[in-house]
């Protein structure tokens, strides 16, 4: 029997995931509140206090204990709550339900818009923003208060590709470590997205190992010098997973250039690029600021790129119009534009992806400098990959940009 005050453990009191269809809003609410309490509380003496039939602040209440029918109903306050301090303590403190924990809201949120009860867009915005707080959580309570910074919180991914060698049966690992800032301040900040690695970008580097002469990445294509920029790269999964993959390819030297506009992402960016390429080698790793809206191309970015590469970087209609005349300026005359756009059919960014075909259409657009436009040459649909990815993604369009 559970001793007076237990709280019950989340793998115990969590629905199945198999169950979301059958479950309704406030359900699933209710779920995600008794998380948020639990992993992210107000101070026990004022949590204890509040309840759901006495207080607005329902969500903010602890979970329920368990009744073990040896409390007294006349036992003092102050002993209650610190019994509730110490069972939430080690509950919080044990590693296998945050591990749980962390798996099941993980999977809901790849689930979330597929769940019957969250028809609302906001009841599923709150249930997102409420699951992604406490996955936040985590990451913040994992790491030493002095290891971070003002800003952000990191945790670190590895991921792991197989480079398929063309002209060869090789294959060669091509391994990525690197920080993802999943909390901070400014983590509602559209800027601030590039601090997470986002499905776009992990679906466009199995592609480009899985196939790389599909993309034009051998050495008749690109010669024996490269040069890439990756526009809007955000924690730089892409550019890191082509430096290592270029000298398997046939290259002698690349240059390959991370850019972004947000100062923390910069900042992460380097921080990646230091972790994977500690030192000089036969791909020199860049980094840079640009923004698309006033590009300024100082070196490294002042002679045209034989390639650009951008993923999930478009989240409001004038952003396609940037990316485009940015690019542009750019690309060199011989050059491709490979832009992945994730689709998003659900939610505020419903319909953006659209406009990347609008802005590339127009006929006012800029000009390069031999008087050719660039213009999307194909594009394709890509299915979105389980378990990759967020629940608002349906679905991404792969487009080949070039000069016609």
């Amino acid at each position: 029997m559970a001793p007076a005050g237990c709280l019950l453990p989340p793998s115990s009191s969590l629905p199945p995931l198999s169950t979301l269809q059958k479950l309704t809003e406030e359900q699933i609410l209710s779920a995600l509140q008794g998380l948020s309490a639990l992993y992210c509380p107000l101070p026990a003496s004022v949590a204890f206090k509040l309840s759901p039939e006495n207080n607005s602040l329902e969500h903010l209440a602890p979970p329920p204990l368990v009744d073990s029918g040896y409390t007294s109903g006349v036992e003092d306050d102050s002993q209650d709550v610190e019994n509730v301090e110490q069972s939430l303590d080690a509950l919080r403190a044990d590693g296998f339900e945050r591990n749980f924990v962390e798996r099941w809201l993980t999977g809901f949120m790849a689930r979330a818009y597929d769940v019957p009860g969250l028809s609302s867009e906001d009841a599923r915005d709150r249930a997102l923003d409420q699951a992604s707080w406490v996955l936040e959580s985590f990451v913040a309570n994992t790491a030493d208060d002095d290891e971070l910074d003002d800003e952000h919180t990191h945790f670190t991914r590895e991921f792991s590709f197989n480079l398929s060698v063309p002209g060869s049966q090789e294959e060669v690992p091509v391994q990525v470590q690197l920080n993802d800032g999943l909390a901070g301040k400014n983590s509602t900040d559209c800027d601030d997205v590039g601090l997470q690695s986002w499905g776009a970008s992990i679906v466009l580097s199995d592609l480009m190992c899985a196939e790389p002469s599909r993309f034009g990445l051998t050495q008749p294509s690109l010669g024996t010098s490269p040069r890439i920029i990756e526009l809007g790269a955000g924690t730089g999964l892409v550019s890191l997973v082509l430096g290592a993959m270029l000298p398997h390819l046939g290259t002698t030297t690349s240059d390959v250039i991370a850019t972004d506009y947000h100062p923390a992402v910069l900042e992460n960016l380097r921080t990646n690029i230091a972790a994977n390429f500690p030192s000089n080698g036969p791909v020199a790793m860049h980094t840079s600021l640009l923004d698309w809206s006033a590009p300024v191309l100082d070196s490294p970015l002042d002679l045209p790129a034989d390639m650009l590469i951008a993923t999930d970087v478009v989240y409001a209609p004038e952003h396609a119009i940037w990316l485009r005349d940015c690019a542009t300026r750019l690309l060199s005359p011989d050059g491709v534009f490979w832009l992945l756009v994730t689709v998003r059919q659900n939610g505020k960014f419903e319909g953006i992806s659209d406009t990347v075909e609008a802005a590339f259409a127009t006929t006012d657009r800029p000009r390069g400098k031999d008087g050719r436009l660039l213009t999307i040459l194909d594009s394709e649909k890509l299915e979105k990959r389980s378990r990759v990815g967020r629940g608002d993604e349906s679905g991404y369009r792969l487009f080949r940009v070039g000069w016609a």
